[in-house]
């Protein structure tokens, strides 16, 4: 038998219960998780007093970049940034070249995944072909390989696609993720069409742009029984909709990430690490945000990791591209901002940033006996300052920059293996 790990005495975060206790992995499954574990000679022994053991964390919106733009990102970097964030899964947006719209183009993804990925990936297809909204994609052959199906980046504009498409999804037991955004309201707009624009003179973009499309979505969900799930929403009126739809027993469930959370359109810089889509919004969209979370209509934190190359960043607000990474900061931003101030509890955090997404999107795992050993471990006493040039992905431009955090990814692991150690 190969070497166990020995966890010993952690606080164990699974379930909406914290108990301290031992985790033994063997054979890349988990062996026991109980008190006073025996240990051999033969056994690796970690200390995780003052530590946490959770299910490694999974983010079902993360932008890997390959194949097509391996300037920015590739399988292998951004992997490694996900294990360093205490990631065991990650869900990869199809913005890529080729698109995965194809099982051919989705195999040869698939093929890099499997050479170079160093946690588990798996991919979303396309909505639509190419992402261009005119055709849709064949559901049933990509259906059983794929997390979902998401045109993100752009939202599906006309209704009587997004309706065939929810129709294919449902019958393939699918998912749709959906970037919602109604291109007409954008007028050119590149942050919150807020106090901040308004100040600066900068163009902003309105909220309706978001809710807009989410309200003919959920009706369109309604028709068709189809699993919806809405990415990175910004709004308070995004909130208020999902937790009507919610409140009506519909299958609709939604993600917000931690810049959301954490900071409203008067935090923004002149600097290209402010900007992404949908932008960081009003105070007032922050608090329904984090309203949101409490109450259980977002059930899920995800990152949005989207990186891009250092020139592509450094043009300003009304210039840079847009999007931000997030994978490194995730948790030790959750963990320091909502849960040491008491707004969500630690195991409120582990539920949406774990628990929940594997549900929602039928991932299975858990930190479970017999279930596979991917595990993260956090020292929730380390405190570091978040410099972008200690990133393990090539994406350094974080609005985080410079903020100091508590909540430090010290181990990973994945089918018992370590992928990560501080």
């Amino acid at each position: 038998m190969e070497q166990r790990i020995i966890l010993k005495d952690g606080l164990v975060v699974s379930g909406g219960i914290s108990q301290q206790a031992d985790v033994a992995v063997g054979d890349g499954k988990i062996l026991a998780i109980e008190q006073n574990i025996e240990v051999t000679a033969q056994d690796r022994v970690v200390d995780c007093q003052g530590k946490i053991i959770v299910s490694g964390l999974v983010d079902v919106h993360v932008h890997l970049r390959e194949p097509g733009f391996s300037a920015k990102e590739t399988i292998a970097t951004g992997t490694a940034a996900a294990a360093h964030g205490g990631f065991t899964m990650v869900c990869s947006m199809p913005n890529l070249s080729p698109a995965p719209d194809s099982v051919e183009n989705l195999d040869a993804q698939l093929a890099l995944i499997e050479r170079d990925a160093k946690v588990k990936v798996l991919p979303y297809a396309t909505i639509t072909r190419n992402r261009y909204g005119r055709e849709l994609v064949d559901f049933a052959s990509l259906a059983q390989k794929v997390a979902g199906f998401s045109d993100d980046g752009s939202g599906v504009q006309q209704e009587d696609m997004m309706r065939q498409a929810m129709v294919e999804a449902a019958k393939n037991d699918s998912i749709i993720a959906a970037h919602c955004e109604v291109n007409d309201l954008l007028r050119g707009g590149y942050i919150h069409d807020g106090e901040y624009a308004a100040k600066h003179g900068h163009k902003g973009i309105c909220s309706e742009s978001e809710w807009a499309q989410i309200e003919r979505d959920i009706e369109l969900a309604a028709q068709t029984s189809c699993q919806y799930h809405v990415c990175h929403i910004s709004t308070k009126e995004s909130v208020a909709l999902i937790r009507e739809a919610k409140r009506r027993g519909l299958k609709v469930s939604c993600e917000t990430a931690p810049h959301y959370l954490t900071m409203c359109d008067m935090d923004l810089q002149e600097d290209g690490r402010f900007k992404m889509n949908p932008p960081i919004r009003s105070a007032e969209d922050r608090d329904a945000l984090v309203e949101g979370i409490k109450d259980g209509t977002i059930e899920v934190i995800a990152t949005d990791h989207a990186p891009h190359t250092a020139d592509e960043k450094s043009r300003g607000l009304a210039l840079s591209a847009m999007g931000v990474v997030g994978l490194e900061t995730s948790f030790a931003v959750i963990y320091t901002k909502l849960v040491k101030t008491g707004v969500i509890s630690l195991e409120k955090a582990i539920e949406l940033m774990s628990e929940n997404p594997r549900k929602i999107f039928k991932l299975g795992g858990g930190l479970k006996v017999g279930e596979a050993a991917d595990i993260a471990l956090f020292d929730l006493e380390s405190r570091f300052t978040v410099d972008p040039e200690t990133f393990h992905s090539m994406g350094r431009s974080t609005p985080f920059k410079g903020w100091e955090l508590q909540g430090e990814c010290v181990m990973t692991m994945v089918d018992g293996n370590v992928v990560y150690e501080k």
